[in-house]
């Protein structure tokens, strides 16, 4: 047991919040602030202050877990692993390399990340690799690609945001869902500054709003371009940055004129003054900014969402100038890690495209394998989950709970039941693992080493603190271990730095350009913003603020994204006249795997409920507290009513942190965006009825 407290961060949210672990006389560790970390300096929520309550041995797995009889019984590892590495190398055998999937999380390390990716395509020789961070940001991500050539969440640090004029929040409940960063927005009006929160719900972040907009679900594509209209009709357009800094300006300008103010108010409940009064909010001042989250971009046309609130900004000016950008707020840990550097079906390491012959050379080379031995791009998340059991007859997962967390959820847990094998390594046991053929414990945040890289592009060093239990093994030692069960001896190491020096060589020279990074520069320096590629002469300084002199694409030039308004891909009708909206709150985390395990915060959020408005509870004839169930064409949830004012009359919402009668997505819909291939998790047809 260590007896200093050991510097570190949170193992929920992109914040990844500062903290300390301090040793307890009795066993474990406690939280204790980290003053010294920008992000939160000491602040805490619940979550991140209880996160101790999981290292216990009481609620999580310390033994493997085998099938045996249609009961999961206890195993040893090498039990266990061998029964893995069988399964994996006969079906490969008999079906072929792509008959093996494998599914990570936008939670896991980047170390993990990295060696999850190079396991999939060196060791099993598969594409069908993918994560749950494809669920999160990757309309963002995608959107950021084709306007900037690059995707970090925040081009600038949280630090710029009290320092700005003015901020649009597009779908972010931030007050509940990464609280320390409130501080930042309400520092932003105590220095003068607007704040315009944009939500179909009045929740606890838009009650700190200036201007509060509430539109109707899946119509931000709408509203994004009644405000440019707005723009260009009031004369608000910075002519001069438009000519010399983007491309592409004609053409959207022209689709955005379609979309007139009254237009515009019919399509999204917004009214024309609200509108106009945020145009002049957001132009006035030398700088502003637009922030999204998941409201507008878990969207089948979240890509386009995104790049009309893109557009927004390069109209008036607001990007690549200080203090001024759109910025995507990150949702899981290490979301952005996890996209960077190879588990995503379409990339390698560094943000590299799988495609780019110059991209598998360089990678095949740092691997040393042949170029040609690499698959080609596979499917995208829910795409992979809805082949399983036909095209994919087993699947390894890592660090995600589907079962809950997939939109048509109910179809997932058929998917999955239907594989051959499925082998998952979790801290506990989720009700996807529940499921499983074999369950590997693995260990957990405060136990491991290894790197994060935040919201803002800053990498961090989590370090560990505590010995896991005894029947605990990491991520990295599985991978090692089925790596050398399935003929590959080498190239699988079990320590977090050694894999990190790997990884900084195969960033080198992408995008995400982790070389001159290290540990050491880590620990010292509380963190180092990517690109930041090695030098000869030095440390290089990393990357805090993008585009101050040129964007990422060929000629340096951001492009504007010339997109029009189209409806949901499922709207209201007779059968079903209500929109579903989903999200989470602030004493749970995504599936609530972990968080549900945790007293205090199953206290302050015991389970699932649908938030409707007096009107339409009226029109139901339900009370609060009644239980409602609400159908989709998919399914039927069950849950208390929560009545208030807070959310539009045509509108419901469910947290989908649960399980059981009370999963909400169990209702929601697969619709794909074409480029992202998102999921529509923000709106879908419904009706309401007194269960």
């Amino acid at each position: 047991m260590r007896t200093a407290s050991t510097p570190t961060h949170c193992p929920y949210c992109a914040l990844q919040c500062g903290m300390a672990l301090s040793p307890l006389p009795t066993g474990g560790v406690e939280v204790v602030e980290r003053p010294d970390f920008p992000v939160n300096r000491g602040a805490l929520c619940g979550k991140g202050r209880t996160a101790p309550a999981v290292l216990s041995s009481a609620v999580r797995l310390t033994s493997p877990l085998v099938r045996s009889g249609g009961e999961l019984v206890p195993a040893t590892w090498e039990e266990a692993l061998d029964r893995i590495a069988s399964e994996l190398g006969r079906i490969r055998d008999e079906h072929g390399p792509d008959a093996l999937g494998v599914f990570g999380g936008g939670g896991l390390t980047n170390e993990k990340a990295y060696t999850l990716g190079k396991f999939a395509r060196v060791v099993l020789g598969t594409s069908q690799i993918d994560y749950n961070g494809r669920f999160c940001m990757s309309s963002a991500a995608a959107a950021g690609v084709r306007a900037f050539g690059l995707d970090r969440g925040l081009p600038f640090p949280l630090e710029d945001v009290p320092r700005t004029g003015c901020v649009i929040l597009v779908g972010s409940n931030l007050a509940e869902t990464m609280p320390p960063s409130l501080r930042f927005f309400s520092e932003l009006r105590d220095n003068g500054g607007t704040l315009i929160v944009i939500d179909p719900r009045r929740t606890r972040t838009a009650e700190q709003a200036d201007l509060h907009l509430a539109p109707r679900p899946g119509t931000d594509l709408a509203l994004a371009l009644g405000l440019l209209h707005l723009v260009v009709a009031e004369g608000r357009v910075d002519e001069e940055y438009v000519r010399e800094r983007t491309a592409g300006w004609e053409e959207a300008r022209a689709a955005a004129m379609a979309h007139w103010p009254e237009y515009v108010e019919r399509i999204t409940g917004v009214s024309v003054p609200h509108l106009r009064q945020a145009v002049r909010l957001f132009c006035e001042p030398e700088a502003a900014m637009v922030l999204t989250a998941r409201g507008p971009e878990q969207q089948s046309k979240g890509t386009d969402t995104v790049g009309a609130w893109i557009n927004l900004c390069l109209a008036t000016g607001r990007a690549g100038r200080p203090f001024s950008g759109y910025g995507c707020l990150t949702g899981q840990g290490n979301g952005q890690g996890g996209r960077e550097h190879g588990q995503k079906a379409d990339q390698l390491p560094g943000y590299r495209k799988l495609d780019d012959p110059a991209a598998r050379a360089y990678v095949a080379e740092v691997w040393g394998v042949d170029p040609d031995s690499l698959p080609g791009p596979g499917r995208s998340a829910y795409e992979l989950l809805d082949a399983l059991g036909t095209d994919i007859r087993a699947l390894l997962l890592m660090g995600s709970n589907p079962v809950v967390s997939a939109p048509h959820a109910a179809h997932v847990e058929d998917r999955i039941r239907s594989l051959d094998f499925l082998a998952v390594c979790d801290v506990v046991l989720s009700e996807t693992a529940a499921l499983a053929d074999v369950v590997l414990p693995v260990t957990q945040w405060a136990e491991e080493t290894g790197t994060t890289t935040s919201l803002e592009g800053r990498v961090l060093l989590r370090r560990r603190a505590i010995d896991a239990p005894d029947g605990v093994r990491s991520d990295l030692e599985v991978l090692h271990e089925l790596a050398t069960r399935l003929g590959v001896e080498k190239g699988f190491p079990v320590e977090p730095e050694e894999v990190f020096e790997e990884l900084r060589r195969a960033s080198a020279g992408g995008i995400a350009d982790y070389s001159g990074i290290t540990y050491r520069r880590l620990a010292e320096e509380n963190g180092v913003f990517w690109p930041c590629p090695a030098r000869d002469d030095g440390p290089a300084p990393g990357t805090p603020r993008l585009f101050l002199d040129r964007f990422a694409t060929p000629d340096g030039r951001a492009r504007f994204a010339p997109v029009a308004h189209r409806p949901n891909a499922e709207e209201p009708d007779d059968d079903y006249p209500v929109l579903l909206t989903t999200g989470r709150v602030v004493a749970q985390y995504q599936s609530g795997a972990q968080t549900r395990r945790v007293e205090e915060l199953n206290a302050a959020a015991p389970g699932p409920f649908v938030e409707l408005h007096p009107r339409l509870a009226a029109r139901l004839g339900a009370a609060e507290g009644d239980r409602l169930a609400v159908v989709s064409r998919r399914g039927r949830a069950v849950a208390p009513a929560r009545i208030t004012t807070g959310i539009r009359p045509d509108t419901v919402f469910m947290p989908f942190h649960w399980p059981g009668e009370g999963r909400a997505n169990t209702l929601t819909n697969p619709a794909l965006d074409p480029t992202s291939r998102m999921p529509e998790f923000k709106s879908c047809a419904v009706r309401v009825e007194l269960a």
